[in-house]
């Protein structure tokens, strides 16, 4: 089967799964999701105006406080290419998706054959949960997107340097205008890289000038804080991790069904005196302490009135920078009520909770599923990531030991970031094209295909490394 062919059927089946999912998501569109909309008004502002605020019409210029503008130019482009709405978004997002399939066919041939690579770039064509999200105008596609091309650019990058360095860079940067939490992953892949090379000065410039790449590639946003917000960040002053550090820790203190019933109350029920009436009720219901559910649903309100209560545009900004603070503030408190158990439950349940939680159901039906359908989602997750593991063994036994490091830093990255923050099956997302892949080397390693492999020699042996000068 020739290379190009392969492409072109993977990019069929992924069309045709993200298709599949469109149609499936559409009734979940207007009434699921609530985080679209802002996504959607910032890239129809940008579209329209050229100018990055939520309020492009308001006397005065409003900057955005919680997103990174990544994401939103690229809605932006949608809007001025295929149209308004959410249609064209799902359709530009079933295209990125099929190029996320090429990629992890164009990876997976770093380390394997063209038979694994297809196996590959199949696999993750047809995996639900990625195509789930191509009807979304949330950011998991085009992350996921952003940082599978890095992984990829990057290893190009240690091969052949030159121009790879700065695409990659380049890359890396756009990773983290769109998604905040991937701003270290750069450095996480330059570590990384010298842990196996300790004295290849090769490797150290080329990460060097990855790295001067991302800085220069995210700084306009970082003055775009400090002149508004008198802030040096890269993430937006009212999206840092105030909140998911908050979020994170009642995450992994009340059961998710049960917090969930509690966030509604919160929501609806906003006389003091009636919500702890309804929350004493509902903890006599699921036999669950009554104090941590009281001081959720407090420190729920208490911080969204603050963000709520002004109606002024500019001092609803300010006001959504000081509860992300306060959450913070709360978060610690929360945490040094009993830390060694915090700690605990985010390196047991919150891991699990990122790498093997995802449900690939139409949101309004997840609720309507057997508790024995969703534990068997979670199984074949589990059974993925432990394959995955597997392939970076078969790798680094192979002598594909930058490429194995390459795996590896991204998959620590994102256990790292959230095992401290809030975790969603979602935010492990951008690496699942990797994990695909990894279980794809490590099965066909299984079955004993030794001929799937190509024995790819790195172009910094160790002798070379040790002594370039």
């Amino acid at each position: 089967m020739s290379r190009s062919f392969a492409r072109t059927l993977i990019a069929v089946v992924a069309l045709a799964h993200a298709t599949f999912f469109i149609i499936y998501q559409s009734p979940d569109w207007l009434t699921q999701w609530t985080d679209q909309a802002g996504y959607m008004r910032l890239g129809e502002a940008i579209a329209k105006t050229g100018h990055y605020t939520r309020y492009p019409f308001y006397p005065r210029y409003i900057p955005e406080v919680l997103r990174t503008p990544g994401y939103p130019a690229f809605v932006a482009a949608v809007n001025l290419t295929l149209g308004q709405g959410q249609l064209p978004v799902a359709i530009a997002q079933a295209v990125v998706f099929a190029a996320i399939c090429i990629i992890v066919y164009a990876l997976t041939r770093l380390v394997a054959s063209d038979s694994v690579a297809l196996g590959a770039g199949l696999a993750a064509a047809l995996y639900p949960p990625l195509p789930y999200f191509v009807a979304l105008t949330l950011t998991e596609v085009f992350i996921t997107l952003l940082v599978t091309a890095a992984v990829y650019l990057w290893l190009r990058a240690l091969r052949d340097g030159g121009g790879w360095i700065v695409v990659t860079g380049i890359v890396l940067a756009a990773a983290a205008l769109t998604r905040p939490s991937f701003q270290y992953l750069g450095v996480a892949l330059a570590l990384f890289a010298w842990s196996i090379a300790p004295r290849s000065r090769i490797a150290v410039r080329r990460s060097l000038l990855m790295l001067a790449v991302v800085a220069v590639g995210v700084t306009p946003w970082i003055v775009y804080n400090v002149v508004y917000f008198r802030v040096v960040s890269l993430s937006p002053p009212a999206g840092g991790i105030g909140r998911t550090l908050w979020e994170g820790t009642w995450q992994v203190a009340l059961p998710g069904k049960e917090q969930a019933t509690l966030t509604h109350l919160a929501e609806s029920v906003w006389d003091r005196a009636a919500l702890d009436r309804a929350v004493t009720a509902y903890s006599g219901e699921t036999h669950l302490d009554l104090e941590p559910m009281l001081r959720y649903v407090h420190q729920w309100q208490d911080v969204r009135r603050m963000w709520d209560t002004p109606t002024d545009p500019w001092e609803r900004a300010v006001a959504r920078v000081a509860a992300d603070h306060e959450y913070g503030r709360l978060a610690r408190e929360n945490i040094r009520r009993d830390p060694i158990t915090h700690v605990w439950r985010r390196l047991t349940r919150g891991i699990a909770l990122l790498w093997v939680t995802e449900i690939p159901i139409r949101y309004s039906d997840i609720n309507r599923l057997p508790t024995s359908t969703i534990r068997m989602m979670w199984l074949v997750q589990a059974l993925l990531l432990a394959l995955a593991v597997g392939g970076l063994g078969v790798l680094w036994h192979r002598g594909s030991r930058a490429e194995a490091a390459a795996f590896a830093a991204l998959l620590v990255y994102i256990t790292a970031v959230h095992a401290v923050l809030y975790s969603e099956a979602r935010y492990a997302m951008p690496a699942k094209p990797v994990v695909l892949m990894l279980a794809t080397v490590a099965v066909a390693r299984f079955f004993g295909e030794r001929a799937w492999f190509s024995m790819i020699p790195d172009r910094l042996p160790p002798s070379q490394s040790q002594t370039e000068g």
